[in-house]
């Protein structure tokens, strides 16, 4: 908590307000000014992904190269061009364009923060730094869209591009406040020759899957949940997204040491036991209740989740390449966005929204058998410190 990592959690905090910002005012602007319905909207929502997850390796490997504070920063200025240009997104078309630069953005920004601050941290305390700089994002996510409903008001859609835009400029002014944090080449570390070029970390394929399988489960409850609450009677959805929030920001606060303390690999078993225990809940107890217990349970594995899964998929990766490995098993967070909601949307159309849930349940379990595949490459911490003695 000194203060580099102070300033890069403020940055991430600023950015992803920023971001949130738009969330509730995308809608009501492609249905109202640009006069479109839920396919364009869908395709607007949808562009983010694609350069989000096409770009995420590369900008990892820029990272571990070149350094990654420049990804940082660039992240942060391409987020301010981009909200400013919204004011000339006149059309669908334009509106996807500065989505697919919005996906750029982020995938710069948010493979350079958590490069950075595992970067900042110890061998000890790396899953502490990426619990509590999560909290920037989860917060930043959870403001915005309060945010920019009342710049908006009835109509004032300019108003909310150039205040995102003025809140990116403060993410960047707060982003060069952070010091570069590439660790230096070392005999034993040394970076990979010029030309050799490498885009996917395989040690970060099984970890990136494993996250994609309770990835799958959220973006269902995501997209899902407001129309399942809608058919059973429920007056409103909103305070649902509260708790699960909630939820999350306070044990990652909490609890952030939870990963170094347990290892990656058990919490993150934990995680996704929770995790489907939630969605299953959510399936088989057809009621508001029953849907507000499988939020706050699956909300449990998602706050341990995706710290514990990088934790682990850091043990035995050199230190120089830390931005493409997250780059790569960050990619698969997108394609869990991505994919998830259309193929459950295929579910929800045959059977019914609480198969989706359940679906997703299943899926978890895919999971759960890739851990218990890895108890070798990823032992736990009592383990390593009783290898390392007797070594």
């Amino acid at each position: 908590m000194r203060g580099p990592f102070l300033a890069l959690s403020a940055a991430s905090l600023i950015y992803f307000v920023a971001e949130g910002m738009t969330l509730p005012v995308l809608p009501v602007y492609v249905a109202g000014p640009l006069g479109s319905g839920d396919v364009a909207l869908g395709l607007v929502f949808g562009a983010f992904s694609v350069t989000a997850l096409a770009l995420r390796p590369f900008v990892g490997q820029f990272a571990d190269r070149r350094g990654r504070r420049p990804v940082l920063i660039g992240g942060a200025v391409l987020l301010v061009v981009t909200m400013l240009g919204h004011l000339l997104a006149t059309s669908v078309e334009l509106l996807i364009v500065m989505r697919l630069l919005l996906g750029a953005s982020e995938a710069a920004f948010f493979v350079a923060a958590l490069t950075m601050s595992s970067d900042l941290a110890d061998e000890g305390h790396r899953g502490e730094a990426l619990s509590l700089i999560s909290v920037s994002l989860y917060a930043g996510i959870a403001i915005g869209p309060f945010i920019g409903e009342a710049v908006m008001g009835a109509d004032r859609f300019w108003a909310v591009w150039v205040a995102a835009a003025a809140l990116a400029g403060v993410a960047a002014l707060a982003a060069l406040r952070v010091p570069e944090t590439r660790p230096v080449a070392t005999a034993d570390a040394a970076p990979e020759p010029p030309g050799r070029y490498r885009f996917i970390h395989p040690a970060g394929i099984v970890p990136g899957l494993i996250v994609l399988a309770g990835t799958w489960g959220m973006a269902g409850f995501f997209v899902f949940a407001k129309p399942y609450g809608e058919e059973m009677g429920m007056p409103a959805v909103a305070p649902l997204f509260l708790l699960y929030a909630g939820i999350v920001i306070a044990i990652r606060a909490v609890a952030p040491w939870a990963p170094d303390r347990y290892g990656g690999r058990r919490l993150g078993a934990v995680a996704l036991v929770a995790i489907m225990a939630g969605l299953a809940v959510m399936g088989l107890v057809v009621s508001p209740i029953g849907l507000y217990i499988g939020t706050a349970v699956m909300a449990l594995g998602v706050a341990f989740l995706p710290p514990a899964v990088l934790t682990m998929a850091q043990v035995g990766v050199p230190d120089l390449e830390r931005g493409i490995l997250f780059g790569t098993t960050s990619a698969f967070i997108e394609v869990g966005f991505g994919v998830g909601p259309v193929l459950l949307g295929l579910v929800a159309a045959a059977s019914g929204y609480p198969m989706t849930f359940l679906v997703s349940a299943a899926i978890g379990t895919l999971g759960l058998v890739l851990l218990a595949g890895t108890s070798r490459r990823y032992p736990s911490p009592s383990a390593r410190k009783a290898s390392t003695s007797s070594s």
